[in-house]
């Protein structure tokens, strides 16, 4: 597989490259950027040919939208898919209220999943990018606001989609059970699934994937390295954004010894996994700088023999029953 290889999006006519670039990282996750390296950053993805951004307003608190902007609005427009996200409006006051965020700005991210917010974070948006277009527009985790989710800023995206003002209709979350109601709920063209469909965590097997292959959903499968463990498997290496457990770090640590046997980086089979499932349609990886998406890309790429699965599932590291690249 190539990481700039397309695939279409649902039903819709966006597409989106294989490996897609997550823009959390420039918006200063963990630790700061900077403005040269961020937008390094992005011409870098652009240099390999990768073809799909992703973002949000929570990113930063904009510093990510409007990175990414500086750099994409000087792209010809049809050449690339930009999804970016509603559910949060930025509002006047410091601090970023998840303690992730390393750069500080004048704006706080608040919850916000009313019609009118959705239109007014989508107009946001498009202000902070200096574009004209988002391509896929996704409801951002709305974990603990599903109602209104489904009812107010579901429909006003969909009135969005028939306008002809974005693409595709999504939602981005760090969990399956809440994607599978809403994909009842409403006609969706995709779901950002992070974390819950890797070498660790395949809750996302349960039910969502085989309901998105039933009704046509793509999957865009995002934190592949579960925050950091499946990238780099040490005492005190995170998991969803909180040190691993020993369990899980033994087990992380076992997966990387039978990837060594064959070869191949830990890192490549984390990222390749989830395309063994025909829902997924692209793995979205986030960088901080040009190595770190050069290095995205060669994984993607790296040759996996298809005994490398096979001995994961004999040793008991993966389900007999998951499906493998």
């Amino acid at each position: 597989m190539r990481a700039t290889d397309q695939v279409t999006v649902g039903r819709t006519d966006v597409s989106v490259t294989r490996l897609g670039l997550g823009l959390a990282p420039i918006g200063g996750l963990f630790s700061a950027v900077g403005d040269e390296v961020a937008h390094a950053t992005v011409e870098a993805a652009w240099d390999l040919g990768l073809r799909y951004f992703d973002t949000a307003p929570l990113y930063g608190s904009g510093l990510s939208e409007r990175r990414a902007g500086v750099v994409l609005a000087d792209k010809p427009r049809r050449e690339f898919t930009l999804s970016t996200k509603v559910g949060r409006l930025l509002v006047p006051g410091g601090g970023d209220g998840q303690g992730f965020w390393a750069e500080p700005t004048d704006s706080t991210p608040q919850f916000d999943f009313s019609a009118a917010g959705v239109r007014r974070s989508h107009a946001e948006s498009l202000a902070r990018l200096g574009l004209d277009r988002i391509d896929i527009a996704h409801i951002h985790d709305p974990d603990d606001h599903l109602a209104e989710a489904v009812s107010n800023a579901y429909p006003a995206l969909a009135q969005l989609r028939e306008a002809g003002e974005i693409g595709a209709v999504g939602a981005g979350m760090n969990q399956a059970r809440a994607l599978v109601q809403l994909a009842g709920a409403g006609d969706f063209d995709c779901f950002m699934l992070a974390g819950r469909y890797t070498l660790l965590d395949q809750s996302g097997l349960d039910q969502l994937l085989p309901l998105c292959q039933e009704k046509g959903i793509s999957v865009l499968a995002a934190g592949v390295y579960n925050s950091g463990l499946l990238a780099d498997p040490r005492p005190g290496a995170p998991f969803d954004y909180a040190p691993a457990d020993q369990k899980l770090l033994d087990r992380a640590i076992a997966i990387r010894s039978v990837c060594e046997r064959h070869g191949v980086p830990l890192r490549a089979a984390a990222v390749q996994f989830p395309f063994g499932h025909p829902a997924v349609a692209s793995v979205v990886v986030g960088a901080r700088d040009p190595e770190q998406v050069a290095d995205n890309v060669a994984m993607v790429e790296w040759e996996v023999p298809g005994t490398l699965w096979a001995d994961l599932k004999a040793e008991g590291l993966l389900p007999s029953e998951v499906p493998t690249p």
